[in-house]
């Protein structure tokens, strides 16, 4: 195993003496620090994750924490495929016998998850399945068994009722404007694997995906998978979105009317539509490479329950470099996302360190590849070093809004665990509110490595300023959504993610300093928070319910 040295000169500069609270400057300081040139960006598998791991150890180390990994490593290994897709030969649609190129990256993205030296998608049928969910608990199913082997799908993003008005039968069944899994990417692609596809697009819109079409190019070809068993991986031989218009031109090409289509997918008796005349083709050469990547672990041992774990999380990962923008920076280095996230972890670990040792163990996960599909976390939780049943919640930091203080804060995933009362608690005690997530079709709950977690039955707080409008000191909610606005439409997995001297990290801090009471009041406790009714994940946590005495 690869041993990475603590990069002790940059963790000099960043650890002025301790100190039991949360710090503006020394948060600005790691951020400063993990953005720079030295750490190329941050992506995995490179000279950057290696200076960024020894960074993140040295910082550790420094606080005065253990290794949290096995036999006394600071680190978990995590094997990845990284793919890289090449110049395509041939990419489009075939027409009545004509291919129509499509440009790659402006009216169709794709990515590859599988190790071929080239994707191949040889004259292969398109299938409409709308949302394509399959969802029998909620009477719901897209696909109604039609046959997607060696098939293309075509569907939506988000739920079936996000677009839903009050008398379509869709309204209300997955939760309105609240984004469920079946609303996610990740979902679409997973259950066109299942059902044998070699390929899936999506059709772009940003309401709908959270997100522009910036957003979905900004891996430029790239993509990583956990590295899986023979047999085990995906059958898509490519997986991307097509943008709107695209999108409106295919359904045209079928002489269909894509916003028709979209009522109809709208209603549960919705069936599955090949669209007549068209073929999809791709040949597109792959680069493909097994990349050995880290999460770093760190951990303060319990008084008198070591085995039970207050987790806290974050992800070290960014972009690296890309594309020049118009200030030619190339570096997409993530200071929001998830740097800052990062430092904050940095702060609540100085603050245990600062205080009595709690009588449970505190762990800290820093996250590889969470960019790529929460691939760090999701190894973590496939083989963790602390078991599940005994984690007690696992509290997460990932992007904070930078533009001070703020009256309330937001939560995120509302109504799947008693932590949401921990949080009401202590946002009282600073004076503030919770208010929940304004823009819960976002899906963000899904989008964060607290839920590799979630979905193993252990509670979940989730800190992130993207969910909605903060009601800001300066500027109340009006410039909590400017905010928003300006961050998620112009610097989300951009190079100018970078720190700014604008930046106000007094709304940062208190939410750091919320976590970091939520965690050390369940570290100094024999409670165990609860998952409430109606959560899709209650059932597994009961199951283990005697691991929990």
């Amino acid at each position: 195993m690869k041993r990475f040295l603590p990069v002790a000169c940059l963790c000099a500069l960043a650890l002025p003496a301790l100190a039991a609270d949360i710090r503006s400057d020394r948060i600005a300081e790691s951020v400063k620090t993990m953005t720079s040139d030295f750490f190329e960006g941050r992506a995995p598998g490179t000279v950057g994750e290696e200076r960024t791991v020894g960074y993140l150890i040295g910082q550790f180390q420094a606080l005065g924490l253990e290794p949290g990994g096995r036999e006394g490593s600071w680190v978990q290994p995590v094997q990845l495929l990284h793919t890289r897709l090449g110049e395509p030969t041939r990419l489009g649609l075939e027409v009545d016998g004509r291919l129509q190129p499509w440009r790659r990256g402006e009216e169709v993205y794709v990515s590859t998850v599988r190790g071929d030296d080239r994707a191949v998608i040889d004259r292969a049928p398109l299938v409409w399945v709308g949302y394509g969910v399959h969802a029998p608990e909620r009477g719901w199913d897209d696909y109604k068994g039609v046959d997607l082997a060696g098939k293309v799908a075509v569907f939506l993003v988000n739920d079936p009722d996000f677009e839903a008005t009050a008398d379509e039968p869709a309204a209300g069944r997955f939760g309105g404007k609240a984004m469920t899994y079946y609303g996610r990417w990740t979902y679409k692609f997973e259950e066109a694997s299942r059902r044998g596809a070699i390929g899936a697009l999506i059709v772009h819109d940003a309401p709908g995906a959270g997100y522009g079409w910036n957003v979905v190019t900004s891996p430029q070809g790239e993509n990583y998978d956990i590295v899986r068993a023979p047999g085990k991986g995906s059958t898509l031989a490519l997986q991307g979105w097509i943008s709107g218009g695209t999108a409106k031109a295919l359904f045209e090409a079928a002489d269909l009317d894509l916003a028709a289509q979209r009522r109809a997918a709208r209603r549960d008796d919705f069936r599955p539509v090949e669209l007549e005349k068209l073929r999809f083709v791709a040949e597109v050469p792959v680069e493909h490479r097994v990349v050995l990547s880290h999460n770093v672990l760190a951990k303060i041992p319990g008084s008198r329950h070591p085995q039970e774990t207050v987790f806290y999380g974050a992800h070290w990962d960014a972009y690296g470099s890309g594309p020049a923008d118009a200030q030619s920076r190339t570096l997409r280095a993530g200071a929001n996302d998830d740097a800052l996230g990062v430092a904050g972890l940095f702060e609540i670990a100085r603050a245990f360190k600062a205080g009595t040792p709690p009588e449970r163990s505190v762990v800290f996960g820093v996250w590889t590849a969470e960019e790529r599909g929460l691939l760090g976390s999701e190894a973590y939780a496939l083989d963790p070093v602390y078991p599940m049943e005994t984690t007690v919640a696992n509290l997460t930091v990932d992007v904070l809004q930078t533009r001070g203080k703020a009256r309330d804060v937001i939560l995120v995933g509302v109504g799947q665990s008693g932590l949401e009362d921990d949080l009401a608690r202590f946002a009282r005690a600073q004076g503030r509110t919770v208010t929940p997530e304004s823009l819960p079709e976002r899906g963000l709950f899904f989008r964060a490595d607290h839920f590799s977690f979630a979905k193993r039955g252990v509670p979940v707080l989730l800190m992130m300023g993207l969910a909605g409008a903060s009601d800001l000191v300066e500027g109340g909610r009006e410039a909590g959504q400017a905010w928003v606005d300006d961050y998620t439409g112009r610097c989300y997995h951009q190079p100018c993610d970078a720190w700014g001297p604008d930046w106000n990290l007094q709304g940062a801090v208190d939410d750091i300093a919320l976590l970091h009471a939520i965690g050390d009041e369940l570290a100094r406790s024999r409670r165990w928070p609860a998952l409430r009714e109606g959560s899709e994940f209650r059932p597994l946590r009961e199951a283990s319910a005697a691991q929990r005495r």
